[in-house]
């Protein structure tokens, strides 16, 4: 978490809490360490995270979300952003949060345009989205299936007053989604799978620095492989392949043939 071991882009700590002291714990803790911004998560949709009343479980609660936000406003300087889903029974619940946000003065508030009960599960609500942008003066981004250049510009079109918008799942399944997003272009590198292996081995290599052993390595490039194989031509026989990938050895000769057949199809 050190600024100086994240000097190439960015970084902006994020906290999943219900409790004011928690909070304030926090930004007094990444304020030390040098960082001027705090994101407070009140989109996560995962029941066990949401039942506790944290996550997108808080939303409900207008009161506990002003509390901590003038306890954290009042007794830090910490600037605060927010990531939200819409609710998490309802796309309504938002709109009854919007009065206590638009008191404090955030960075931003980027919505995920649907309710934590979806978890990642059917359509994203277009229409609930469009009322969250009349119904708050903050600063919006949107997140939410933007998988493709298409996805993005049918979006952008939508929601023509908006000039950010958050990307998620969608770049781990393709981490060329943004530049090719700021190019406006439809067509991949012609290394592009040279490119994908350097950037997949700089994180594998990393991982077999810090962590201990064969099994949290696996795991941990599992839940890449869960996304990266949606940018293959077979993404079931490719994620398969990496799952029963049972030892460091087996695992590195599942993606040289993962990618030498991507390269075979494309040639």
């Amino acid at each position: 978490m050190l600024l100086e071991n994240n000097n190439t882009l960015e970084v902006i700590p994020q906290i999943i809490t219900n409790d004011a002291e928690e909070f304030l714990f926090v930004a007094k803790y990444v304020q030390s360490l040098g960082y001027k911004e705090l994101n407070w998560n009140l989109g996560c949709p995962y029941p066990m995270v949401a039942k506790s009343g944290m996550g997108s479980g808080l939303i409900c609660n207008p009161e506990k979300i002003d509390n901590i936000l003038e306890r954290a406003h009042k007794e830090t300087d910490i600037l605060v952003s927010m990531k939200m889903r819409m609710g998490y029974d309802h796309a309504e619940e938002i709109l009854d949060v919007f009065p206590i946000l638009d008191q404090y003065p955030l960075k931003n508030v980027a919505i995920h345009a649907r309710i934590g009960k979806q978890l990642y599960k059917g359509p994203v609500d277009l229409e609930a989205f469009e009322r969250c942008i009349t119904s708050t003066k903050h600063k919006l981004y949107y997140n939410g299936d933007i998988t493709s250049v298409e996805a993005f510009k049918s979006i952008q079109t939508r929601f023509p007053s908006l000039d950010h918008f958050m990307i998620g799942r969608g770049l781990i399944a393709d981490p060329f989604l943004p530049q090719m997003i700021k190019d406006d272009t439809t067509e991949y590198p012609k290394d592009r799978w040279d490119i994908f292996e350097e950037f997949h081995n700089t994180i594998y290599s990393q991982y077999d620095e810090y962590l201990s052993g064969p099994t949290p390595i696996k795991m941990k490039m599992l839940g890449f492989w869960e996304f990266f194989s949606q940018s293959f031509s077979n993404q079931q026989k490719t994620y398969k392949a990496i799952k029963k990938a049972t030892n460091p050895f087996k695992y590195k000769q599942a993606v040289s043939m993962i990618l030498a057949n991507e390269r075979k199809l494309k040639s």
